[in-house]
């Protein structure tokens, strides 16, 4: 029988109730500690504090509106409770009708803030300060914005000249208001996006193509 007033640790070693009162004590100063981060984070949810918003207000000049389902994104005040550092890049598997109307479906469960046409029209359908449901995976989808493009991934003609263009001046766009770095560590596809069992944008994309038009047109935004 141990000794009244002593536990032992995984290593058979005696450690005396003050030890052990301590390092409850820094557990609950670490719970704490997250429970005031969290609530930096989320404090704008406060009643009274909500900052205010305009319906259908773009934050990519010349995109059109055009509203996903409420289901399909959460709330947020990003970048003040998630930075963002992320653009992920999608592919449809259909067409740019095809992209707005599962969007617009709250059954769908998913939704990227941005759709690009084959001519490089461009749909804003999510608020980049809200988190879209695009990436699979929370982490990603908090610290991202999606764009989702018009097409196929087995089809290399459906990636034309405007639509790379289009999508690279709203890349460039959203890498300049938010600070991301004009690169494939920061530029990625949905493929790339961890856990994630999506190909898109497939091995016809046309990465050094695509960069280099987000860079020139990052030349033109600066």
């Amino acid at each position: 029988m141990g000794s009244k007033g002593k536990r032992s640790d995984a290593s058979g070693r005696r450690v005396g109730r003050r030890a052990v009162l301590l390092g409850g004590g820094v557990a609950v100063l670490g719970a704490g500690a997250l429970a005031k981060d969290e609530l930096a984070r989320f404090w704008w949810r406060l009643p009274g504090t909500e900052k205010k918003r305009v319906q259908g207000e773009l934050d990519h000049k010349g995109a059109e509106w055009t509203a996903a389902a409420r289901a399909n994104w959460r709330r947020a005040d990003r970048p003040d409770d998630y930075r963002i550092d992320r653009v992920v890049i999608h592919v449809v598997q259909g067409s740019y009708a095809t992209a707005l109307k599962v969007f617009k479906n709250p059954g769908h469960g998913a939704a990227a803030h941005y759709v690009v046409r084959k001519d490089g029209h461009v749909a804003q359908m999510i608020r980049e300060l809200d988190v879209a449901f695009h990436a699979g995976n929370r982490d990603m989808n908090e610290r991202s914005i999606g764009i989702e493009h018009e097409g196929f991934v087995d089809r290399p003609r459906d990636f034309t000249a405007a639509m790379y263009a289009g999508s690279a001046r709203l890349t460039a766009d959203i890498c300049a208001r938010h600070g991301i770095p004009v690169d494939r560590e920061h530029i990625i596809g949905h493929v790339e996006v961890e856990g994630s069992d999506h190909t898109d944008p497939g091995p016809h994309w046309d990465w050094d193509r695509y960069l280099k038009l987000v860079r020139e047109a990052s030349k033109k935004t600066a």
